[in-house]
């Protein structure tokens, strides 16, 4: 089990047919606990999908008890016939839930999407408002269908869980593509039965998304629809350590960070690009970032080359205080550049294994941050040219 781990919560996924290959689709979780309160991180991108613009509502307006997603269709772009989908969306459930005894508003369920922009006909209205009964019936607390039905062209579902004292956190999450920084990076939805408020929620839930999900820059391109979503149930009864329950829950986002570096789409290598000795943790953020960008390093590791003359022309176009005749650069623990200027030979280096560690030394203090991505390959073009065919 994954976001029925913790009390409290079920869910169900179901195929309701957005997907031409006939999996799942259309997932839901329902919040039924004593003491419900919710946090939510959304995408920076300005161009943001109909679910997006709804759930930023519901959000604002108090805890949320369910959020419903659908996978096959972003409903972005597709103006105020997409956002009414949204809508109706919500309140399908909302009257599902009422009507089985669980009294719920629209405005207390949140809506993801995710797959092609520009996609939300009568069809698409059809089989997702029409689906939700079904949904509803298939609620479970035992529940293992959700996952897959977020996924769109993610090879394996995503999960995470951490088991403390007497209160649990669950997770799931998707995303192959279009992994970028923003807060968030993808859907994702954490459960936890511990009880604590939506202000504590939303400072543990930033906390964990700093580090984990806005360092993954698998390919630079930030969607449209990323949310990531934390619900409490409170059944636990257990009010933990706050501090405790954020470094839980960024040790749960690490996890997933991590498993969706290593399901990006086509990659052949995932890389770690850890950056030491930095002035602060924002320059050494902006460092590691210039590398996971460069398109002509990431081609280089597909082509199992450390050409790490390609990493200092690369952090050479940051504004981070270092001196580029000083850094140091190792790949797989071999430093094949000291102060600048070669050191070891590259034969010593073996970039086949598909995790790759680069390490970039800038000796200019004493922060360090590692930003997460993935080589460039010729699946990764083929994938993101072929899609639709």
């Amino acid at each position: 089990m994954t976001v029925t781990t913790p009390a409290g919560f079920r869910s169900a996924g179901i195929a309701v047919g957005l997907k031409s290959t006939g999996k799942p689709d259309l997932a839901l979780v329902v919040n039924d606990g004593p003491a419900p309160a919710s946090a939510v991180v959304f995408t920076s991108n300005r161009a943001q999908a109909n679910p997006i613009l709804w759930s930023r509502k519901v959000a604002q307006e108090g805890p949320a008890r369910a959020i419903i997603l659908n996978s096959g269709g972003a409903n972005c772009f597709t103006g105020d016939f997409g956002y009414d989908t949204t809508r109706l969306t919500a309140e399908a459930v909302a009257t599902g839930l009422t009507a089985a005894g669980q009294p719920t508003e629209a405005a207390e369920v949140l809506v993801c999407s995710t797959g092609l922009i520009g996609t939300g006909d009568q069809a698409f209205r059809d089989k997702i408002v029409g689906g939700v009964p079904e949904l509803l019936n298939r609620l479970s607390d035992t529940d293992a269908t959700a996952p897959a039905a977020i996924l769109t062209t993610d090879s394996v579902e995503k999960t995470a869980v951490h088991t403390a004292d007497g209160w649990t956190i669950g997770a799931m999450a998707k995303g192959a593509g279009m992994l970028a920084p923003g807060l968030a990076t993808m859907l994702v939805v954490i459960t936890t039965d511990a009880v604590l408020d939506d202000a504590a929620l939303d400072r543990a839930l930033r906390g964990a998304t700093g580090p984990s999900f806005d360092r993954l820059d698998s390919d630079g391109c930030m969607s449209t629809n990323d949310q990531v979503t934390l619900l409490t149930s409170g059944a636990s009864g257990i009010t933990p350590d706050e501090a405790e329950f954020a470094a839980a829950l960024a040790g749960v986002c690490d996890s997933l960070a991590a498993q969706l570096q290593a399901d990006a789409e086509g990659a052949s290598h995932d890389i770690d690009i850890e950056v030491r000795g930095a002035a602060s943790v924002a320059d050494a953020v902006d460092v590691g970032r210039s590398v996971a960008r460069n398109n002509l390093f990431k081609a280089a590791i597909f082509g199992n080359d450390p050409n790490w003359g390609r990493v200092l022309a690369a952090i050479g176009t940051t504004e981070a205080a270092f001196d580029p005749y000083q850094v140091d650069v190792s790949f797989n623990g071999v430093r094949l550049c000291h102060a600048g200027a070669p050191d070891r030979p590259v034969e010593e280096c073996d970039l086949t294994p598909r995790r790759t560690h680069v390490e970039i030394e800038l000796f200019s203090g004493d922060h360090t941050a590692t930003i997460r991505t993935n080589d460039l390959t010729h699946d990764y073009v083929h994938e993101n040219s072929a899609y639709s065919s």
